[in-house]
């Protein structure tokens, strides 16, 4: 794990203008800076970055957060890649509080880098000088360009071939990279014999891993890396780097499961497939996805295995929904997988076949319907208890409350009867750290209120809960948990804080919605630095006026002659304008 103290320290030292500006350019618009949002399509600017207080915000789509939450949003990295590249610019060393096996394996990652880079290189020489390699490749229909693209290659056939390349070919680095294999008689050989190679890249561009495809019909059809410290099939998929841009030209990601799919469908167009990597879809597959496009589509043959498969992925997906995202599931026609069909039917047929694909809700119900019969009360109730975990694990509260609803009319329940039996996920209970959250619809705007003006002053100028006694909220609510969580951070943090930090602090919480909202209303205002804590010092007056009132109605709705001599005094001071004394 990455100490909170050092994501304080790194929000501190980076600007997130100049991090944002390289991938989007901006534009000084007043105190802030505008751009047309990355994530949504529009003409005119509604993205929004302060360089004061080092915070985004999209007035169109709700999109919002610090540099850290940016790079997880648009360039797909997970939060310790986005701590990890930040902390390079800044020249900062990433303390971890892992196990010793851990921090052996973050340190190995550099040369394990370097060792898959060179044998990558290694194979693309070697695909040139295979005839038998390269009429396999135009027999597929790729063009040497697009073989060029996903930098392709070819092991040839022998047991030691990368010799040629590592002289040193007993170093332990082979084999941390699984490149090398040692039997148990102590021989060592190369993994890859007589395949072709598709290097596999991470969301920095590096080669961490290589999947090879038989050119015949021998077993495995296809060999994967394993599990090393720079390489997880669980974390990874193929394409992903290279298809960023031209997923959010697109606005959609498809999902497939072969490396000659991806290739294929690049080939004739839609450069925005990715594949995993002969393992299920994952739920940290989903969080990459979706950070990078609201509409994600899992293309699978439609075979048994296929659809096996996909049922695999909607299983590891319904957690990791939000409105205003959109999950598809569409199955070829039996027989074919994406790279047969596309050759055959061109790209124009298979995004007409996207166009149908089945909404995620739609796939789940139907399929249910299919295994467990609504036509008799015995099937509508097995059909309820297998929907029941699928629905419960939804944490879009819109969508989660639709999808209990149709679940309610296919069984002949009435809905208010289902809520009893499957119960509505927490919201936010999915939520990834440091992602941020956004709306199907923009940001909310709840009309002013005390505790909003008292949490969005001190969100502006967080330094003044040190400088000031300013008061905790003694009523209930949503409003008040969050000025007291953000109050309490204030005065509790380690270093001095700023907006950047808290927002990082609570992404991903049940408080960082309000936070954002607040945050948004405030650029809509341009708030001047000076009335800031004006502005706060009066409203907590106000917040401590409110409660002794709260506390003096309390104690003169006590029937008289019950008071303790301690309440009795409380109400005298109530009532001359002091405070109370604690009790």
């Amino acid at each position: 794990m990455i100490p909170s103290d050092f994501i304080d320290t790194l929000l501190r030292r980076v600007d997130i203008v100049d991090v944002i500006d390289r991938s989007v350019p901006l534009r000084k618009a007043g105190a802030n800076y505008q751009a047309c949002c990355p994530f949504h399509s529009e003409k005119t600017p509604s993205f929004t970055v302060s360089p004061t207080k080092q915070f985004y915000h999209c007035f169109g789509c709700g999109a919002h957060g610090t540099v850290i939450g940016f790079l997880m949003e648009y360039s797909g990295k997970s939060f310790p890649d986005a701590v990890e590249s930040l902390a390079r610019e800044v020249g900062l060393e990433v303390p971890h509080t892992g196990n010793g096996s851990e921090r052996e394996a973050r340190a190995a990652a550099p040369d394990l880098s370097d060792t898959l880079l060179a044998a990558a290189k290694f194979y693309r020489a070697e695909l040139k000088n295979s005839s038998r390699a390269i009429d396999y490749l135009r027999k597929r229909g790729l063009t040497g360009s697009v073989a060029a693209h996903f930098g392709i290659g070819y092991a040839p056939p022998g047991w030691q071939n990368l010799e040629r390349v590592f002289p040193n070919y007993a170093d332990s680095a082979l084999d941390a990279a699984g490149l090398v294999i040692t039997n148990d008689a102590g021989k060592r050989y190369d993994r890859f014999r007589d395949r072709v190679m598709f290097p596999i890249h991470d969301a920095q561009g590096r080669v961490i891993g290589f999947g090879g495809r038989v050119l015949d019909g021998g077993e495995p059809k296809y060999l994967n890396s394993p599990e090393t410290p720079v390489f997880s099939k669980g974390r990874e998929l193929y394409g992903l780097y290279l298809a960023r841009n031209a997923i959010r030209a697109a606005a959609r990601v498809v999902v497939v499961e072969g490396y000659m799919d991806v290739v294929a469908l690049a080939q004739h167009g839609v450069g925005y497939a990715v594949a995993t990597l002969g393992t299920s879809t994952t739920p940290t597959h989903v969080q990459k996805l979706l950070r990078l496009s609201d509409s994600v589509v899992f293309c699978f043959d439609g075979d048994a295995a296929g659809r096996k498969a996909a049922w695999r992925a909607l299983e590891n997906t319904v957690g990791e929904l939000r409105d205003g995202k959109e999950i598809r599931f569409l199955f070829l026609p039996d027989g074919e997988d994406p790279d047969d069909f596309v050759r055959k039917r061109g790209k124009d047929a298979f995004e007409a076949a996207l166009a149908q694909a089945a909404p995620l809700s739609q796939y789940l119900l139907g399929e249910l319907s299919v295994r467990h019969s609504p036509a008799t009360a015995e099937g509508r109730a097995a059909l309820v208890t297998a929907a029941k975990p699928h629905v419960e694990a939804i944490t879009a509260p819109v969508l989660g409350a639709l999808v209990r609803r149709q679940l309610a009319e296919l069984a002949g329940i009435p809905e208010a009867q289902l809520g009893s039996l499957v119960q509505s996920a927490k919201a936010g209970t999915g939520a990834t750290r440091g992602a941020p959250a956004r709306r199907a619809f923009g940001p909310a705007r709840r009309p002013p209120s005390l505790l909003r003006a008292l949490l969005q002053g001190l969100l502006l100028e967080p330094s003044l809960a040190r400088r000031h006694d300013l008061p905790s909220a003694d009523v209930p609510g949503p409003e008040a948990a969050t000025w007291n969580a953000v109050l309490s951070h204030c005065k509790e943090a380690t270093g001095e804080p700023t907006t950047a930090v808290l927002v990082q602090h609570f992404a991903g919480t049940a408080h960082e919605a309000a936070i954002a909202d607040v945050l948004a209303l405030a650029a809509d205002q341009a708030l001047a630095a000076d009335q800031i804590e004006v502005h706060v010092l009066a409203a907590a007056e106000k917040l401590r006026r409110e409660a002794a009132q709260r506390a003096m109605d309390a104690l003169l709705a006590k029937p008289y002659g019950s008071h303790t001599p301690a309440e009795i005094e409380a109400l005298h001071r109530l009532k001359a304008g002091q405070r109370p004394r604690d009790a």
